[in-house]
């Protein structure tokens, strides 16, 4: 009997040991996620400053601050970014991107979604977002800018990090979103 209980003490302690590893390392990626955002929209707004209005004003916005896509004729593409509501942080965000045409090369940017409208941003964060090829993307590059056009409510704006890509392709863009 005392041999169970000891087993059944050291399964638990074992149990909360890992699940408190496993929180800690998802809130320390999740930290330098945030923090990479925050550093990209910093960035997005040095190099246009007209645009400190738009993210003041939506309803919410998300930053995907690394994303990385590669291509030979079909691409893939996939980032992990943090979700603001009228500028507070309110929870994560995961991009996946695939498209298909003539392309090569490989790239990483950075890309941000503002939702002008209540209506988009609750559709962003139900998961049934979907961004297809004809939304227009405003690419925010130094001593560059152009102007944001939203669609449905939604904007974008991808700022070039590094790589070298060219290509036509078509193609969308899929988010999953989970509360803080």
């Amino acid at each position: 009997m005392k041999t169970l209980n000891k087993m059944t003490k050291s399964l638990i302690l074992g149990l909360f040991v890992l699940f408190s590893t496993t929180l800690m390392a998802q809130s320390e990626q999740q930290l330098e996620v945030i923090n990479d955002a925050e550093d990209a929209r910093r960035e997005i707004v040095n190099q246009n400053p007209e645009l400190m209005e738009l993210f003041e004003k939506a309803e919410g916005y998300a930053i995907f601050p690394n994303v990385g896509k590669g291509a030979y004729i079909l691409g893939g593409a996939a980032g992990n970014g943090a979700v603001y509501e009228n500028g507070t942080l309110v929870g994560m965000a995961e991009l996946r991107q695939l498209d298909i045409g003539f392309q090569l090369g490989g790239k990483a940017f950075s890309e941000a979604i503002i939702f002008q409208t209540d209506e988009a941003f609750e559709e962003f964060k139900s998961g049934d977002l979907k961004l297809s090829s004809d939304i227009s993307v405003v690419m925010v590059d130094e001593g560059v800018s152009g102007d944001v056009e939203f669609k449905n409510g939604i904007a974008v704006i991808s700022m070039p990090k590094a790589g070298a890509m060219a290509g036509l392709s078509v193609g969308g863009q899929k988010f999953d979103y989970k509360d803080l």
